[in-house]
């Protein structure tokens, strides 16, 4: 019995990890991936090759509702590969009891490379997701189990591809009244009316905040609340089709309650780095982003309705959206 778990502890102890060189886990396609891989052990053991695999791809989903496509569509869209490459780290041998220290080093994109596609930036989204993950496995032989570990990290485009900081950043002038909106509203929104205005960009670098600014001119009912929605737009081609869902990404409240009219209030965001990318265009599939303003009016409906989705026009709700281009800057 207690050789058992003698055994079974030696087992459980065994590790592996993988450390990267930065704590941001970010690189660019024409720098070496580098890190370390640790492997803790309660004894030597014996193995036949460390090998290191590193491996990208855009993951393409449509789901079972997404403008009336059939479950069947599942599995159809096969992952685009953008690298997948593999070295020995080092041959068979041993690694010694304890902590070890084992220093790695990765190409991902040598000059001249005739890639499969191009590095696109990191991305998750709800039907698209662009991951890059490394992988280590301590092969062990027949009668052991490997050891392996998996670790995600982040790319960005290469500086020398990227354009200069804008001078000066687009913006875009919007007015939010009754007569925009082309939904129903209260009676009393209808009758007495609302004038918001103000300035939004619709060009961002993703190291920057968007920027803007808003102005309550007039409201026949008081405000509850006045929101900047980050929207995603993501397009997939599947056969003849192009299938387009928008979804939420984040919200930023600029005001709650109502506020005084004719006093500017300030727009001020910032980007959420994973679920946002430079606007992508490819064949198969396309990212786009727009930004959405919602003032909230003071009703018993919205009492009634507090979890209503936000991107759902509703009697209580004005909106007003403008497409939003990101890009990555120096």
């Amino acid at each position: 019995m207690s050789f058992f778990c003698s055994s079974l502890c030696r087992l459980v102890a065994m590790s592996v990890e993988l450390k990267l060189s930065r704590s941001n886990r970010i690189f660019r396609p024409n720098e070496p991936l580098e890190g370390k891989i640790i492997t803790k052990l309660p004894s030597s053991i014996s193995h036949n090759g460390i090998r290191l695999t590193v491996n990208g791809s855009v993951t393409l989903q449509v789901r079972g509702g997404s403008a009336g496509v059939i479950e069947s569509l599942y599995g159809v869209l096969k992952p685009i590969p953008i690298v997948n490459k593999s070295i020995e780290v080092r041959s068979s041998g041993r690694i010694g009891s304890g902590t070890t220290e084992i220093p790695f080093s990765v190409i991902l994109k040598h000059p001249g490379d005739d890639n499969l596609e191009r590095f696109y930036e990191t991305f998750h989204g709800g039907n698209v997701s662009i991951q890059y993950l490394v992988t280590v496995d301590v092969v062990r032989g027949y009668l052991h189990k490997s050891l392996s570990a998996t670790v995600e990290f982040i790319i960005e485009s290469e500086k020398a591809s990227l354009p200069d900081q804008p001078v000066s950043p687009e913006l875009v002038i919007f007015y939010i009244t009754q007569d925009t909106q082309r939904h129903s509203l209260l009676p009393e929104l209808r009758s007495g009316g609302f004038r918001v205005t103000g300035k939004i960009g619709t060009q961002c670098s993703l190291s920057d905040p968007l920027k803007g600014e808003l102005t309550v001119e007039a409201s026949a009912v008081p405000i509850h609340s006045i929101d900047i929605h980050l929207l995603r737009v993501e397009s997939i081609l599947v056969g003849e089709r192009i299938i387009t869902e928008t979804s939420l990404i984040q919200t930023t409240q600029i005001a709650d309650g109502d506020v005084c009219h004719n006093i500017t209030l300030p727009i001020y965001i910032i980007l959420p780095r994973l679920l946002t990318c430079p606007t992508i265009y490819a064949g198969p599939f396309s990212i786009e982003f727009k930004v959405s303003i919602v003032i909230t009016f003071q009703s018993e409906l919205l009492k009634l309705n507090p979890k209503s989705d936000p991107r759902t026009p509703r009697l209580w709700l004005a909106m007003e959206s403008v497409p939003l281009e990101l890009i990555r800057t120096k």
